[in-house]
C-alpha cells in the first residue's frame, strides 16, 4: 500500500504529496501493528466496531441517561463492575471482594 502510495505521490502537486507522504510514514512506522492476516489468525477483531459495540454496551447504555450525574470515581466504579458482569467474572470477583473486606475489617478478630 506505502509503495502504491508513493507511486501516486509522483503524480500529485507538492502540496498534495505533503499529505500523502505523511500517510505512508504512518504506515511504514505502524507495519508490525497493520499485519490483520496475522491479527486474525489468532482470534483478534480487527474492526472497529467490534470496540464500539462494547464501549456502547459497558458505556453508554448506563452513563448515557438523561438527567443522570456521574462523579468521576462513580462511574469508574459501575464501569467496572458492569465489565466484570460482562466477562462473566462477577461472581468470582465478588468472593474475592468480600474476603477482602473482611479481612480488612476485622484483621484483629
Amino acid at each position: 500500500v506505502a509503495k502504491g502510495l508513493g507511486i501516486s505521490a509522483t503524480k500529485r502537486k507538492l502540496k498534495q504529496r505533503e499529505g500523502i507522504n505523511k500517510c505512508i510514514g504512518y504506515l511504514l512506522k505502524n507495519k508490525s501493528r497493520l499485519e490483520y492476516g496475522k491479527a486474525l489468525e489468532q482470534g483478534f477483531p480487527i474492526a472497529s466496531g467490534v470496540i464500539e459495540g462494547a464501549c456502547r454496551h459497558l458505556i453508554n447504555d448506563k452513563l448515557d441517561i438523561t438527567g443522570a450525574r456521574w462523579s468521576l470515581e462513580g462511574a469508574e466504579a459501575i464501569l467496572k463492575l458492569r465489565s466484570l458482569r460482562s466477562s462473566g467474572d462477577l461472581e468470582e470477583y465478588w468472593e474475592y471482594h468480600k474476603k477482602q473486606s473482611k479481612q480488612r475489617l476485622y484483621r484483629y478478630g
